[in-house]
């Protein structure tokens, strides 16, 4: 009996000069189903007809080269599947034409890396719309879709998906994660879990107290406003209260469990009853969806505030200190891209701004009755007339 021989082999040596039909010579290696396709491609009838060693060689080759060309068809065609998610922002804005403006620059940067929606990514999104009480059962929800990444914001947020799954990859875009436990490590996070930092922690938080305190020297009762029940309790929020008391200011916890426009209402009534002198808000996203109400809000009631994104100040509030948004969405999308490609996310570093900017808007300072030191003014890194 003749030595088997692969269907690569048929075309060299002595099987090349033979004129038997692949399907009817036992030596080679081929399927049936295989067999039949070549033969009814080049219109021989299967199993009948002999094929010249030409004809053969010609099918055989065009096969081959079909395959690579198939395969990359194949891969272009294959869809990733992400799961955005925000605490406060609604689903149907999370989008790269209704999105704020990370959201939209995310978008770009994947679309940079090659990965387009309706084309070889599906984004699903979601929103908690600033209930802290659903974040468990929405973390539940997603890791029951089973996508590829998620995509999440805000801490608290976090820390449900982390306790929903510790296999599916999380990239996110969080506060200071070393500071409330997330992760031991920035270098090497670690678990199923990396992303941008949107603060450098204690001393930026710091900083903005300062600054307010600059821009409003007579303020001596301040309030936080936080979305995080468990802030005041942190190293965090004990460290802040200590550099409150060096600046000689109070600093009183506000605490929101839903951030939505009754709530806000009702929060800056108090706040005002309560006279407070001046507010900072803390840097989650159930707020940052709500900046127009809340710098509407301030406005009305003359409560001057700081903020942690330049968006707040785009909005007609008074000041922000802020880290760049765009580069954190840039570096988001990179993450995805890595993750994505096979890299795991405990590998991947989380990046921390190091650059902060200053942004004071003397329309709202002017409506607020406030006249800004010079030498304020002179280190902001951009003033809105």
């Amino acid at each position: 009996m003749a030595e088997p021989v692969e269907l690569g082999q048929a075309l060299t040596g002595a099987y090349r000069r033979s004129w038997t039909p692949i399907c009817v010579d036992a030596r080679v290696r081929i399927s049936a189903w295989t067999c039949a396709k070549y033969c009814l491609r080049s219109g021989w009838e299967h199993r009948g007809l002999a094929m010249q060693r030409r004809q053969f060689i010609t099918l055989v080759s065009g096969a081959a080269a079909a395959w690579p060309l198939a395969g990359r068809a194949q891969q272009a065609r294959r869809q990733h599947r992400i799961a955005l998610v925000h605490s406060g922002i609604p689903a149907d804005q999370l989008t790269e034409t209704a999105g704020p403006f990370w959201v939209r620059r995310f978008y770009q940067t994947l679309r940079k890396l090659g990965y387009a929606e309706g084309s070889n990514i599906v984004v699903q999104r979601y929103s908690a719309e600033g209930r802290s009480q659903h974040f468990t059962s929405l973390a539940a929800a997603v890791v029951g879709s089973d996508p590829q990444v998620i995509v999440v914001n805000l801490n608290e947020l976090i820390e449900a998906f982390a306790a929903a799954t510790t296999t599916i990859p999380i990239v996110a875009i969080m506060g200071d994660p070393i500071a409330t436990g997330l992760v031991a490590n920035l270098a090497h996070p670690g678990g199923n879990l990396t992303g941008v930092s949107i603060d450098a922690g204690y001393e930026i938080i710091a900083k903005r107290l300062q600054i307010l305190k600059e821009a409003m020297p007579s303020a001596a009762k301040v309030a936080y406003l936080t979305s995080s029940r468990t802030l005041m309790d942190t190293p965090l929020g004990l460290s802040l209260q200590k550099a409150g008391q060096a600046l000689g200011i109070v600093l009183s916890w506000n605490f929101l469990p839903e951030v939505n426009e009754e709530q806000l209402r009702r929060t800056f009534a108090e706040l005002t009853s309560q006279r407070f002198d001046a507010a900072m808000v803390d840097a989650s996203g159930s707020f940052l969806a709500r900046r127009a109400s809340i710098t509407e809000l301030a406005g009305k009631l003359h409560l001057p505030i700081i903020y942690p994104f330049r968006d707040y100040a785009d909005s007609g509030g008074l000041i922000s200190y802020a880290p760049d948004l765009g580069e954190l969405a840039e570096r988001l999308a990179v993450d995805v891209h890595q993750v994505l490609n096979g890299t795991r996310p405990g590998d991947i570093p989380i990046y921390r701004p190091s650059k902060f900017h200053l942004v004071i808007n003397l329309k709202a300072a002017s409506a607020l009755s406030l006249e800004m030191p010079p030498t304020l003014l002179a280190r902001a890194d951009e003033v809105i007339e």
